[in-house]
């Protein structure tokens, strides 16, 4: 692993000058043209050049007896009831065995030395087996995991009201796909999620629509803190991910799926690689973030040398997804995330269901999800009736605005959230006449009230 967060090949001092000068001839966003990587002045969204952060060595532990806490009472429930049963069972034999005769003192005293060391047993093999679940289940890396069951009332809370029973969206699977910053594998919380997509597939006839979700778009966390909304997954994962989304943009989404640098690599490998159309703006970042994350997750590279479309492997589709220093910035870096996911998409369609199985169980090791791998399987059958039909971004371009936030630094502002989720569920569902719950007016005003002076 590297030592520094540094993960381009230049410095920054002296990469900052440089990308300056190249950008004065570049069409300037009447907007704002500060939300630029280089113009960030704190550090929250500036990954490359953070330290190297290290779990503590108790992080695993305590996140694994929050997960396992309610494992362990099972058991112990479960020791406890067999106790019970089993205590009961021989008071009922003694009952029965005492009205025709009266046991020997000897054979007695017995009898219960038996049951105190059958009793003391049953604690010990419960002990053990909660000993063995917490190493082996919670104290295991969590992407030998895969599967995570989530807090089902916690999420059900976070859909706003009138939105389950929305008829316009009733035939849709609404899925988050969350792309985190982890080099050390890292995927349930305390790391950035840099990607956020949402999927919305039409059960009906399998069209899809992906909507990323601006990483620095300032929302609500879900817990009335206002900031940019990628902080909701470092602050509390998924779920509160999750419920973010729910709550600012009137989403129904239980499931998630969550893949890190590994995981994606691993994946388009499978896949044997995704074509990709590559602009000579592109190559020289796309090879300096390969190269960095080959050195990290020690595997070769192999440099991309011309421009045009041609099969990315792994190292380099992943690459291709975290370049954000050409035009567009971190818009463009979306638009690039959700161009390789189509990409994997159609490579998938033309394989084979055994071959598709093995790509989803390679998978399943390496990401975090709340589908069980039967589920992926089951979705996967249909691939071939699956298409992309149409992708955008939240909030949409004619409705955002950038600026810095005081302390909250650069954020992409929805000028007005009320209109943009009406937006959204347009573009989503193809209802054009819906109506925003109270909550997220209350929201939308809440966002006007804390940019508008910064904004102005």
């Amino acid at each position: 692993m590297m030592s520094n967060r540094d993960d381009e090949y230049y410095d920054r001092d002296t990469r900052r000058p440089s990308q300056r000068n190249s950008r004065d001839d570049r069409p300037r966003n009447d907007r704002d043209d500060r939300y630029r990587d280089d113009y960030y002045e704190d550090d929250y969204d500036d990954y490359d050049d953070r330290p190297v952060r290290r779990r503590p060595a108790e992080h695993s532990g305590t996140r694994s007896s929050s997960r396992g806490g309610s494992s362990s009472r099972g058991a112990s429930s479960a020791s406890r009831s067999g106790s019970s049963r089993s205590g009961a069972s021989r008071s009922s034999g003694s009952h029965n065995g005492g009205s025709s005769r009266k046991p020997a003192r000897g054979k007695k005293k017995k009898n219960q030395t038996l049951a105190i060391v059958l009793v003391l047993v049953e604690i010990l093999v419960a002990c053990a087996l909660v000993f063995v679940a917490y190493h082996v289940f919670f104290k295991v890396d969590v992407t030998k995991v895969g599967k995570v069951n989530m807090n089902e009332e916690v999420i059900t809370k976070s859909i706003n009201e009138g939105v389950a029973e929305n008829k316009q969206m009733v035939g849709y699977t609404n899925i988050a796909l969350f792309g985190v910053d982890s080099r050390e594998g890292e995927l349930t919380k305390k790391t950035r999620s840099d990607t956020i997509i949402i999927a919305s597939i039409n059960n009906a006839n399998g069209e899809i629509k992906l909507c990323s979700v601006y990483r620095d778009t300032y929302l609500n966390l879900s817990n009335d803190e206002y900031t940019k909304c990628n902080a909701a997954y470092m602050e509390g994962g998924p779920e509160q991910a999750i419920s973010m989304l729910n709550m600012n943009l009137d989403m129904d989404i239980e499931n998630f799926i969550t893949i890190g640098f590994r995981g994606l690599t691993d994946v388009v490998d499978a896949l044997g690689g995704i074509p990709i159309e590559v602009t000579d703006a592109e190559i020289s970042h796309l090879n300096n973030y390969q190269s960095t994350m080959a050195t990290e997750l020690k595997m070769d590279y192999t440099p991309v040398k011309s421009a045009g479309l041609q099969t990315l492997n792994g190292l380099q589709a992943t690459a291709y997804c975290r370049i954000r220093y050409t035009a567009g910035d971190d818009f463009k870096r979306a638009w690039r995330q959700r161009t390789v996911l189509m990409a994997c998409l159609e490579k998938a369609k033309g394989m084979s269901y055994s071959q598709l199985e093995t790509v989803a169980n390679k998978a399943f090791g390496e990401t975090y999800t709340s589908l069980d791998l039967s589920e992926i399987l089951d979705l996967l059958k249909n691939i071939a009736n699956y298409n992309v039909v149409d992708n955008n971004g939240f909030p949409e371009e004619s409705m955002r605005t950038t600026g810095t936030i005081g302390k909250k630094g650069s954020c992409v502002v929805a000028v007005d959230l009320e209109s943009n989720v009406k937006w959204l569920h347009t573009f989503l569902f193809g209802d054009e006449s819906y109506t925003v719950s109270e909550d997220v007016k209350k929201y939308s005003d809440k966002i006007k009230s804390d940019t508008s002076s910064y904004l102005n």
